[in-house]
């Protein structure tokens, strides 16, 4: 009876194994060491070798391998090799039925007891999958390897902080050569104040672009845009680093800042600077209890440099100037221009009285020393007003105002006078500093209005365009005229946003014109001086454009003939750019300065407007009408287009119809309108007049 149940129970553990083997996904099987034959066999194993559990036990590895694979493990087998006693594992390729390759693991294990070899377990296992994704992973590193080696940006790849691999541009931007580099930890060479973000982002394995600094072999800094990613490998995980060299990028962006920070001709700080550099200054006096002196400086005459000899004489007198100013002040002193020709220096180290009339008299000395420009000796006298703080002012717009009152004051006076600012001034600096507020407030809030003046052709009198003249709603004036603002802009550093107002408003409403079917002209606007020498109109002009979605042949640009004459510098490569948008070019108020057929010439010019003066004396003055005669003639041989302005009389137009005079603006056809009124004259008059 005790026997029956140990048979019974042997069988079913004999079963329950057998089932385990039969569930398990790997093959299963078990041969003698003295026979090499199978005496048990899970069913996978069975059926992979083409037999049934019960015909492979029995059999020999060689008869269920064949005689091929045979040969191939029979050295592996612990029954073959005695000084085999740990497992052994092989793999080997299969070639299946349908010509694909079968990558299958074995691995045995042999079975002793006493020390006697009793036989071996064979497991089987398909890693076909694996050795599949192994590739894909293999081939995938050497994808990026070679994408590393012709990239241009440089590439680094470490493991647990220590650099496995790096590109040649890696090498190129620090400097080392990558045996120099293998190993080392990759915050080596990160800058001290960015170690922690950078040992911070590598633990949390973030992806977002940031901007670091690493430290190249010769201890220059290096500034960066990193992004890394964490990258799988047999060998364990790695994390690859992207570094792009940012060098190129902050040089232009510091360039930039300059550049809005400084006036392009002299390389001195603006107006917005000085302001900036003023209030560093005077929160530094207080703290410190002491004096600045502010030095308002306007030179006598400038303009008639420019109007005898060129703009680019006067360009080099101004450089000079400045030159003069900054060799003659001491290095923590500021010196600034703050408009055409006028300079601002600031004092600092609490100088008294007597100091800054001494150094004032010296500055003036330095101005006035002789200059030699383009073959001629030129000397130029400046007006001077001084304001101290904290005794005139706390703050910059004070000081400066009231700096400048002074300055006016001894400008009034008579050439090289030097005037301390006095409370006598002060109704004067306060109505300068309140309208300065109030103008910069209209900036802000576009407080502007834009009237616009036909301009039509002499022959029959259509619509050929118009010009947009803008207007200063002021909040106790009403509408102001621009002749007696955009100075007063100019001299503030104003005008360049008064003109992009202007400019953007026009764009807006020929835009708009267009959009309710009406008929489709240019639009002119007028740009100072100023914007030519400080800012990049061509990129601004585009801009524009581009906001509004006007095509750029409805917009005109004018300047003035002192503008163009600026042959300096960016003015020839600005109105190349500007005529390759497709803006037209029109000359202002032309025959009241150089007119210079070399000019014309030189630059891409298609409109010249004949100045008001000359068509005003026309019918009654023979030098006006041959002055008319000669332009118009000059435009036709330049394939120019002509405009007469101030056209007031009907013998006026025509006398330029007689002349062969294209178009005209004036009273005659229109007052400057506002939109609305334009509006409503394009509906009426756009027919013969």
């Amino acid at each position: 009876m005790p026997e029956i149940l140990n048979a019974q129970q042997s069988d079913s553990q004999d079963a329950l194994l057998r089932l385990i083997a039969d569930t398990v996904p790997a093959m299963l099987a078990y041969f003698d060491a003295a026979t090499m034959a199978c005496r048990f066999a899970n069913a996978s194993y069975a059926e992979y070798f083409g037999f049934s559990q019960q015909e492979i036990v029995g059999k020999t590895v060689r008869e269920i391998a064949g005689e091929a694979v045979w040969n191939q493990i029979r050295s592996s087998l612990p029954m073959n090799n005695p000084s085999v006693t740990d497992s052994v594992r092989y793999s080997r390729q299969v070639v299946r039925p349908d010509h694909s390759i079968q990558h299958i693991e074995t691995v045995l294990r042999p079975h002793s007891e006493n020390g006697v070899l009793q036989g071996m377990v064979a497991l089987v296992t398909d890693v076909s999958h694996h050795h599949q994704v192994m590739q894909k992973l293999q081939a995938s590193e050497e994808r990026m390897r070679r994408f590393a080696s012709v990239t241009t940006e440089a590439i680094a790849m470490h493991r647990e902080g220590l650099v496995i691999d790096g590109n040649a541009a890696l090498t190129q931007l620090l400097g080392y050569s990558l045996p120099e580099l293998l190993q080392n930890p990759i915050l080596d060479y990160v800058a001290p104040e960015y170690q922690l973000s950078a040992l911070q982002t590598m633990r949390n394995e973030r992806e977002e672009r940031h901007e670091s600094v690493l430290i190249h072999k010769n201890g220059q800094r290096i500034p960066v845009e990193v992004q890394g990613k964490s990258m799988p490998s047999d060998e364990g995980d790695f994390r690859l680093v992207v570094f792009r060299d940012m060098t190129a990028s902050h040089l232009a962006r510091e360039h930039m800042n300059f550049l809005a920070q400084h006036d392009l001709l002299t390389q001195l700080p603006n107006r917005a600077r000085l302001n900036e550099l003023m209030t560093q200054a005077i929160a530094q006096a207080g703290q410190q209890q002491s004096r600045l002196s502010v030095l308002s400086i306007d030179l006598h005459q400038f303009k008639a440099i420019n109007d005898s000899l060129s703009h680019q004489a006067g360009d080099l007198v101004l450089c000079e100037i400045a030159r003069r100013l900054r060799s003659s002040t001491g290095k923590l002193d500021l010196v600034a221009r703050v408009g055409g020709d006028d300079f601002v220096v600031v004092l600092t180290g609490s100088p008294t009285l007597l100091e800054t009339e001494a150094l004032a008299a010296k500055l003036r000395a330095v101005i006035e020393a002789p200059c030699e420009i383009e073959g001629t000796q030129l000397i130029v006298s400046p007006s001077m007003g001084v304001a101290i703080y904290p005794k005139d002012g706390e703050s910059p717009e004070v000081l400066l105002s009231n700096a400048e009152a002074a300055m006016h004051m001894a400008k009034s006076e008579g050439r090289s006078m030097v005037q301390f600012y006095t409370p006598m001034l002060e109704g004067r600096a306060t109505r300068m500093l309140m309208q300065e507020q109030m103008l910069r407030t209209a900036v802000d809030n576009g407080d502007f209005e834009l009237h616009y003046q036909p301009q039509t052709f002499t022959a029959n009198g259509q619509l050929a365009g118009f010009e947009a003249l803008v207007r200063w709603r002021h909040p106790h004036r009403g509408l102001v005229p621009p002749g007696e603002f955009i100075g007063f802009a100019e001299n503030r550093g104003l005008i360049a946003a008064v003109d992009r107002w202007v400019m953007r408003q026009a764009c807006i409403q020929a835009k708009a014109w267009q959009r309710e079917g009406l008929p489709a002209v240019p639009i002119a606007v007028n740009l100072s001086p100023q914007e030519f020498r400080e800012r990049d109109v061509a990129r601004e002009v585009a801009e524009v454009l581009h906001e509004t979605g006007l095509e750029a042949r409805y917009l005109h640009i004018e300047l003035t003939e002192t503008t163009l004459m600026q042959s300096s510098g960016q003015m020839p490569e600005t109105l190349k750019a500007l005529k390759a948008l497709g803006v037209g070019l029109a000359i202002d108020d032309f025959g009241t300065g150089y007119s210079s057929l070399a000019y014309l010439r030189r630059h891409p010019i298609d409109t010249l407007k004949i100045d008001r003066s000359f068509v005003t004396d026309i019918s009654h003055n023979p030098d006006a009408r041959a002055i008319v005669n000669a332009i118009i003639q000059m435009g036709r041989s330049l394939n120019l287009n002509i405009v007469a302005e101030g056209v007031e009389t009907a013998a006026q137009l025509a006398l330029l119809r007689q002349l062969g005079c294209a178009m005209m603006q004036g009273y005659l056809v229109s007052l400057p309108l506002p939109a609305e009124q334009a509006k409503a004259w394009m509906s009426q008059h756009c027919h013969l007049l």
